[in-house]
């Protein structure tokens, strides 16, 4: 399928610019909410306790909430789960509520019943996370962020040349920080779901930088000389209508599931959404002109012919 015909010919290259003004003004407001408010932790990090419940006839959250400010929980987080007759209850900062985790289950069981129309409230899981293991989250989370940057580093220095990887490290390292700072500025929970939305969001974006770069490589090795921008232009124009289609019907889904996957996905769908966004951006208008801008440094501010740039492996 043919969304936009090959024999188009726009010139991203030259409007580069705007991209680095456009990024720049999206990495300095994430950096300034990063550091003015930081990010908002979930309990997987921040430590605390989740009481999950069930109701027969689930009574409006803003009851649950009020009837649970009697108890003094202070930063409490509550969201409908599955067909709306569960609720999930986020209790942070533990060591200030006191009691054991199971305690203070029995006593928001307890506080709720009166809600339920006579009926009963059903205890369906207790969780707790001490401030250690939440330590060890995020330090683990940062990790697995890490090694797969590293790893992507080597595999698209050993599948095309180290300056490719170098824009692809860039474009990524761009995509996860704008969508943190989104999450910042948004203050949406930041949990280990999220962390795993951020991960999808670099093995999609990698993807896609790597369609272009293949295609660029293959200019390459058949316009030997021709000017590298306008190699770069040609790759993707070629590419953009398989662009836009895979980064369509995957916003499609996103979508869907933003507006009625339910709260508890909510925040996921929401960081891919924009990541996605993000990352098919950052495939054409960062990843691509990196590319030149490091030809330029090594041939010394013109990147000329491409008869020097033999394809890698």
């Amino acid at each position: 399928m043919e969304l936009i015909s090959t024999k188009i010919h726009l010139d991203f290259v030259r409007f580069s610019w705007v991209a680095y003004i456009l990024s720049g003004l999206m990495i300095v407001a994430g950096a300034i909410s990063l550091a003015t408010q930081g990010l908002n932790p979930g309990i997987d990090f921040s430590g605390g306790t989740l009481v999950q419940v069930r109701f027969q006839a689930p009574p409006p959250l803003p009851e649950i909430r009020a009837a649970l400010a009697e108890l003094g929980l202070g930063d409490v987080v509550i969201q409908e789960f599955g067909a709306r007759e569960e609720i999930i209850i986020r209790v942070e900062k533990q060591s200030e509520v006191g009691g054991k985790p199971s305690e203070l289950a029995q006593r928001i069981v307890s506080i709720l019943e009166p809600l339920a129309s006579n009926r009963s409230v059903e205890l369906r899981r207790v969780e707790f996370v001490g401030p250690q293991v939440g330590q060890e989250l995020v330090r683990q989370g940062f990790m697995a962020m890490l090694y797969s940057m590293v790893a992507i580093l080597i595999y698209v220095a050993w599948r095309f040349e180290l300056r490719f990887s170098y824009g692809a490290i860039i474009a990524l390292i761009h995509d996860a920080f704008v969508t943190v700072g989104l999450l910042s500025m948004l203050q949406k929970e930041f949990t280990l779901v999220i962390v795993a939305a951020i991960l999808t969001l670099v093995g999609y974006s990698i993807n896609d930088t790597i369609v272009v770069y293949d295609r660029i490589r293959e200019e390459m090795k058949r316009r030997k000389k021709m000017d590298l921008a306008e190699v770069i232009n040609i790759a993707i124009n070629q590419t953009l209508s398989r662009t836009i289609i895979t980064s369509g019907t995957v916003l499609l889904v996103l979508v869907a599931l933003f507006f009625f996957g339910g709260e508890v996905i909510h925040d996921f769908s929401l960081t891919l959404l924009f990541g996605i966004i993000v990352g098919t951006y950052s495939s054409i208008f960062v990843a691509s002109p990196i590319v030149l801008f490091f030809e330029k440094k090594r041939s010394g501010g013109t990147a000329g012919a491409s008869k020097s740039q033999g394809g890698g492996s």
